[in-house]
């Protein structure tokens, strides 16, 4: 199957069963998805957190069980 290079910073093909896969230059692999459309999305996103780093997350529930 054809990799189509995309941004000029990574390619994205088709693999088996359907799912589509991207990779860097070099041939890492990054991102699987089902579609093209949303492999090249979520490859950007992932490229632009390692260029500018990832948000710390933000703490939405405190897990501490107590007994009585």
């Amino acid at each position: 199957m054809e990799k189509k290079l995309i941004d000029d910073c990574f390619y994205v093909e088709q693999k088996r069963y359907g799912m589509w896969g991207s990779a860097d230059k070099d041939g890492k692999s990054l991102i699987t998805s089902l579609t093209e459309e949303e492999c090249v999305r979520a490859t950007r996103f992932y490229l632009k957190g390692v260029q500018e780093g990832f948000d710390t997350p933000v703490k939405v529930y405190d897990s501490n069980v107590s007994r009585k």
